[in-house]
C-alpha cells in the first residue's frame, strides 16, 4: 500500500523532462512527430503519454528505455506507482468484505 501523500509523477511527466533536457543538452529541438517516429509510434500515442492521458505499457517502457538509455522496469515503476496511488485515493477499503480469517 502507498502511502496517500505526494501524487507521483506520471511517466509522461518524466519523459517531457527528459526531452526538455535533450533540447538544452544538444541545442536540438526534436519535435514529437521525430521522436514518435524515432521510437516506431503514432504521433498522438506519444501527446497522450506526455499530456498524462495515456499509460505506459510494457512495450512502450522497451521502447522508451532504447530510445532514451534507461530501463524498461524505469517506466513500469513510474506507472505502477502512478496508478497504484491514483487507485489509493479512489478505492475505499471499508466498503471491501475481508475473506481471510472470516
Amino acid at each position: 500500500m502507498l502511502k496517500r501523500g505526494m501524487r507521483p509523477s506520471h511517466p509522461g511527466a518524466i519523459l517531457a523532462g527528459m526531452i526538455e533536457g535533450l533540447r538544452e543538452e544538444s541545442g536540438r529541438a526534436f519535435t514529437i512527430t521525430e521522436i514518435a517516429a524515432g521510437l516506431g509510434i503514432s504521433r498522438s500515442t506519444l501527446s497522450a503519454i506526455l499530456n498524462q492521458k495515456a499509460s505506459v505499457s510494457s512495450e512502450m517502457a522497451v521502447k522508451l528505455s532504447e530510445g532514451f538509455n534507461t530501463s524498461a522496469e524505469l517506466w513500469l515503476n513510474l506507472q505502477k506507482n502512478y496508478d497504484l496511488w491514483q487507485a489509493e485515493k479512489n478505492v475505499s477499503r471499508e466498503n471491501i468484505r475481508h475473506f481471510v480469517n472470516v
